[in-house]
């Protein structure tokens, strides 16, 4: 193991506790009793929790709710009063606090703020950023915000090909502000954030993989990650499917056309350790439930405490059992699937 993921792994058990131990160990024996029995059976609440700082992007990508400006569900920004309360309702159990859901995450102007609150609360922060936003002032105010791991979208080495998918994007905006926060964390002595170059693989960029691993070593990026892309409309094919067949979630068949590579299969772990948060306090499935289709509670009504374990949750964990090929969110779903790949 680097220096690199011992630092990252140090970070995270600092910010452990008995408590916190004790829950996951509650939400692992429930999980497998479930799959045993072949019913829901719950004991814990999530330790992994993603909440929406905002529906808004900047960018167009082409196969992102966000960037198509498609959604049906409300749209804004996760107020901060809401947000406070939310995270001391739950402190206590959480051990991941993922920043993102749909839309770029700093463009909210509490974000950093909330980021601060969480690790604060000895919550292990990550976010995902498509890098438009770390300048100068960004960049410090996120070293000092305590934010654990920041993973920027670079899916290319060349205008070019960047924009391939992300459209109205600029390339060498991202590359500066990944220098911006590499440049910080060295003037602030600071181990975090945790940096990760993530690399979506599609045909446009599949031959830039190289590239991506050069350039984060010349700028000082912790890590790569290089991540299958999803796409809605792949059963006869889509100029996003990588060529090389190993980068993509989807296999191309003898008639021509493509399935998912994985096995939907009937049993979820999403469903036991975590949870989404829309801005607006909506507690959803997963992160498949882009739209907000499958309510399981509200916020603004009731804990999440009380949401993980009332009855409509239940019968949503029980329907897995019975066919996730019967979920619309299930059907394009990685769980068992290659989503990050590895050289």
């Amino acid at each position: 193991m680097s220096k690199l993921y011992i630092k990252d792994s140090i970070s995270f058990i600092k910010k452990l506790s008995v408590s916190k131990c004790i829950n996951l160990l509650k939400v692992v024996f429930s999980y497998y009793l479930s799959r045993l029995f072949k019913k829901p059976i719950q004991a814990g609440l999530p330790f992994t929790v993603s909440i929406e700082p905002t529906t808004a992007c900047n960018l167009r990508c082409p196969e992102c709710p966000s960037g198509l400006r498609s959604f049906s569900r409300a749209t804004g920004n996760l107020k901060t009063d809401f947000f406070r309360k939310t995270i001391d309702q739950i402190h206590n159990h959480l051990m991941y606090l993922i920043f993102y859901f749909q839309g770029e995450p700093y463009i909210n102007p509490d974000f950093l703020d909330m980021v601060q609150y969480a690790n604060e609360k000895n919550i292990y922060t990550i976010t995902s950023t498509n890098g438009h936003f770390l300048n100068e002032k960004n960049a410090r105010r996120t070293i000092e915000s305590g934010l654990d791991r920041l993973i920027i979208s670079l899916d290319g080495t060349t205008q070019e090909v960047y924009e391939n998918y992300r459209k109205e994007g600029k390339l060498e905006t991202v590359i500066q502000g990944a220098k911006n926060i590499v440049k910080w964390k060295k003037k602030l002595n600071s181990p975090t954030p945790h940096t990760i170059f993530q690399f979506l693989v599609v045909k446009p960029n599949e031959h830039q993989i190289d590239e991506v691993y050069k350039l984060a070593k010349e700028i000082g990026i912790d890590e790569v990650k290089l991540k299958s892309a999803q796409v809605y409309d792949f059963i006869n094919g889509n100029p996003l499917i990588p060529d090389n067949q190993k980068y993509a979630r989807y296999k191309k068949l003898s008639d021509g056309t493509y399935r998912v590579k994985n096995k939907l299969l009937n049993h979820c772990w999403k469903l036991w350790h975590s949870c989404v948060i829309t801005w607006d306090g909506k507690v959803v499935p997963c992160c498949f439930d882009k739209d907000a289709q499958h309510v399981l509670g509200d916020l603004s009504k009731n804990s999440l405490s009380k949401i993980f374990y009332q009855q409509k949750y239940s019968d949503f964990r029980a329907e897995l059992f019975k066919g996730r090929d019967q979920i619309d969110i299930c059907k394009n779903c990685t769980e068992g699937c290659k989503v990050w790949l590895s050289e």
